[in-house]
């Protein structure tokens, strides 16, 4: 059989500029079946009409009796329009147009087809198209996620793959609900609060532990996140993307080896200028906080001295809220602060760009369950804790990012 080519009618829609969301780059477009077909061996292939490639219905989401044909790339998907209407203001909007008409001047029983290719064909030829300017493995994810309810997986890298497919596609297409849902799930990896960014630093710790692989590579990249927030304009999953990413070095930021979490094959994702600046202020900024961090442990002890009614220098076995060895303990700080100097600065382990990080360790220097003054122990404790808090408020403004806009996802 001989490629047959019909004419076609198009037609270009767009959202009305004041509602267009961030990812729309470009009009969607619709049109009526123009496919051309190319008998090969038994079958017929379908080709795209412009550019001549190959084109393949999708194994699960071709639906004998949907009602219009969904082209992403090199993929068709045969939906239903009162699915995609549901679900999608833009959609309701294209569907509520009136479809340009074509003319056909063949007809199906013109044609020298087999059984198997006549219901090809019959089933391509009686449905409108809608061309998509997407990704098909996003577009696939999407409709899963429409037909079948959002399916997330543990906020691993390829569970990222999913849910950031989603979330472009739901906010391009103004899926209000399913984009509340996938960003709230992505939240939970990058999280607004300390006690979630705790929990997510676990999960990071334990397949660290079971792979023997970097905590890293758990998660995906943080520089996919902050694009990813960009381009759908979620400001609240930046500051934990930020803070993820300046704990790297620049070296494996910009340059990474193949077996480096940041690594992403071909070509490494990088960062919008500007934010390539707020990472470089905020990474400073979290540096110098350690230093005086650091500098400032000893002051955990102040307030217990000063509610001492008398100063021992003989250590005596504390179990209240009172230092009786107040010497003792000034002696024991003094020496974890040249201790934490010399690892978190001087050797330059994990936690010298790590703040957060470093005010548990620090927090922890002085068990109070191993320590003969449990009042300083606490002390400690409860000091680390407080900049651990005042720190995570600070990160924003360490990375000069702006205030997640009010009703933003906000994830314990």
């Amino acid at each position: 059989m001989s490629p047959q080519t019909k004419p076609s009618a198009s037609l270009s829609v767009s959202v009305a500029s004041g509602s267009q969301p961030p990812s729309l780059k470009s009009p969607v477009q619709t049109r009526q079946a123009n496919f051309r077909y190319v008998r090969s061996g038994t079958t017929t292939v379908i080709l795209d009409p412009e550019t001549g490639q190959e084109l393949h219905r999708h194994a699960d989401l071709w639906f004998k009796d949907g009602s219009v044909i969904c082209q992403a790339e090199r993929t068709l998907f045969r939906v239903h329009i009162s699915q995609l209407s549901r679900h999608s203001a833009l959609f309701r909007d294209i569907f509520t147009l009136p479809q340009p008409s074509r003319p056909r001047s063949w007809s199906l029983s013109s044609l020298d087809t087999v059984d198997d290719t006549r219901i090809m064909l019959e089933e391509c030829e009686n449905c409108p198209a809608v061309v998509l300017q997407d990704k098909a493995d996003d577009v696939a994810n999407f409709l899963a996620a429409l037909y079948d309810g959002p399916n997330f997986g543990n906020n691993d890298q390829e569970d990222f793959r999913v849910v950031s497919g989603i979330l472009r596609l739901s906010t391009k297409y103004i899926v209000d609900s399913l984009r509340s849902k996938a960003l709230t799930h992505l939240c939970l990896a990058w999280p607004s609060t300390l006690k979630g960014w705790d929990a997510r630093e676990d999960v990071a710790r334990s397949y660290e532990m079971v792979t023997s692989a970097s905590a890293g590579h758990f998660y995906p990249s943080p520089v996919a996140v902050i694009n990813l927030a960009r381009e759908i304009s979620a400001p609240c999953l930046l500051p934990a993307a930020f803070y993820d990413l300046s704990r790297y070095s620049y070296s494996q930021i910009y340059e990474p080896a193949e077996d480096e979490p940041l690594f992403r094959s071909p070509v490494p994702e990088s960062l919008l200028p500007l934010d390539m600046q707020r990472l470089a202020l905020g990474k400073e900024a979290a540096q110098h906080n350690i230093t005086a961090l650091i500098q400032t442990m000893g002051h955990a002890q102040t307030h217990i001295r000063n509610q001492s009614a008398t100063h021992t220098h003989v250590r005596k076995n504390s179990s209240g809220g009172i230092c009786m060895s107040a010497a003792a303990c000034r002696k024991d700080f003094s020496e974890l602060v040249e201790l934490a100097t010399q690892h978190y600065l001087f050797d330059r382990e994990r936690g010298h760009c790590d703040p957060l990080y470093v005010s548990e360790e620090l927090g922890q220097l002085k068990s109070a369950e191993f320590s003969e003054c449990k009042a300083c122990a606490r002390s400690l404790e409860t000091w680390a804790a407080k900049e651990r808090e005042k720190m995570w408020k600070m990160i924003p403004l360490w990375f000069r990012l702006e205030t997640p806009a009010e009703g933003s996802v906000k994830v314990v």
